[in-house]
This record gives C-alpha cells, sequence and structure tokens, in this order.
C-alpha cells in the first residue's frame, strides 16, 4: 500500500536515513521537506507521537487518502491530489539536461520561487537526482527525483521559467529523470495538485495513468 502512503513508505523504505522517528511516526528534517509519515492505520499512540515529532507551531504536511483530523490537531488546510505511474516507454535521455548539485540550489530555489511546482527547499536536492537545462548561464527549467519508495521512485519539482514555456522542455526534463530512474530498477511516478488541469493533461499525454487520488492535509499539534 506503499504508493497510497507514500511519505511512510519512503521514510520506512529507502529514505529511512532521512527520517527523523519517534515510534511509528516519521517526517523528513524541515530543511528537506515539510512532509510527515504515520502507519495505514494510525493508532492514537501514534497520532500522539506524531504531535510530539512535530512540536508546537510546526504543521505536517500528510500525503495519503482522506482521513480524519485525530485528537490533538488543528486542520490548517486540506487540498486534492493526483498521483500518476508512467508508462513503460517513457524514460528518454536528453543531452541539454545537466546534474545539478548544491552550488545550484540558489538558482533552483529562485526558480521554485517563480514557479510555484510544490515543496522544495534548501537541503531537498539530497532527497535524488536533479536535472536542469540552462540557457546562457539561466536556470531555466528543471525536474527531478524526491520520495523514494521500494520498487517506485517519484519525478518532482517539475518547473519552467515563464519565458521558456511552450518549448517541451519540461516533457524532456520528465522523460530524463525517468531514466535515471528506469535504470536503477524503478518505476516513475508523480504527484500533481487535483485542479492543476495544465499538469494533469501534460502527464495523461504522456501516457500516465492514474494510480491514486488522495490528499494533502496540513495539520498542526493543538
Amino acid at each position: 500500500m506503499s504508493l497510497q502512503n507514500p511519505v511512510y513508505g519512503a521514510l520506512t523504505g529507502p529514505h529511512e536515513s532521512f527520517a527523523e522517528v519517534r515510534g511509528n511516526a516519521r517526517r523528513y528534517p524541515s530543511a528537506v521537506a515539510p512532509f510527515l509519515g504515520v502507519p495505514d492505520q494510525p493508532t492514537a499512540a501514534d497520532w500522539a507521537d506524531a504531535a510530539e515529532l512535530l512540536g508546537p507551531g510546526t504543521i505536517g504536511a500528510l500525503m495519503r487518502p482522506e482521513f480524519g483530523v485525530p485528537d490533538g490537531f488543528k486542520l490548517d488546510r486540506v487540498f486534492d491530489l493526483v498521483q500518476f505511474t508512467a508508462p513503460a516507454d517513457l524514460a528518454t535521455d536528453d543531452p541539454e539536461a545537466v546534474v545539478l548539485g548544491v552550488d545550484d540550489v540558489p538558482d533552483m530555489l529562485a526558480l521554485v520561487a517563480l514557479t510555484d511546482p510544490g515543496p522544495f527547499r534548501t537541503r531537498t536536492i539530497e532527497l535524488g537526482t536533479y536535472l536542469g537545462i540552462r540557457r546562457e548561464g539561466e536556470l531555466i527549467a528543471m525536474a527531478g527525483t524526491r520520495m523514494n519508495l521500494p520498487g517506485h521512485t517519484e519525478i518532482s519539482a517539475v518547473c519552467t521559467h515563464q519565458s521558456a514555456r511552450g518549448q517541451g522542455l519540461a516533457t524532456r526534463l520528465i522523460r530524463a529523470v525517468a531514466a535515471h530512474i528506469t535504470a536503477s530498477g524503478k518505476v516513475p511516478f508523480l504527484h500533481t495538485g487535483g485542479t492543476n488541469t495544465t499538469a494533469i493533461s501534460l502527464y495523461t499525454s504522456l501516457g500516465f495513468t492514474i494510480s491514486n487520488r488522495m490528499k494533502v492535509t496540513l495539520i498542526e499539534p493543538a
């Protein structure tokens, strides 16, 4: 069931080394990602551990099917999430795509601030391989791998500068990141907001199929 509970699947699996842990609750360090994970069927004790793990004033993002807000938490907001799994023929290397490193993080953060593809923080790059396209030195598009699960790896941070849109750069980078994932023997998957019709149309046109409809639920200890 890890695709329906990807944060927990990652933090109890391939991303275990990133996990901050209390009992059965897991979270990424705040500089890496805002995500919180609990078991598929969390107990009251699991939620209590999650509250302790977050601490006062800290919002955790859960990515899973809809659930009732547990005792001891207050709801910040919730929104629809669509999860897609890639087709077998998606992967294609791209000669213009370069691997981004820690020295590229300021440019990556600037591009994310302009395009809002979802959470990307100062240490998010540690989660996987990120590829970018630069023109005249400027980072104009990027995508990379985020959550790493048994059998699946997530494509994330797909974004293109407004001045370079309409050139197919997002498609090229998605295919190039998929090539890295499939080379490791895993299946690419990704998420987008349920109201992001542009992204949904793009992923559908590339042959992605919907694997789950879920929620992102932002909660904090009461």
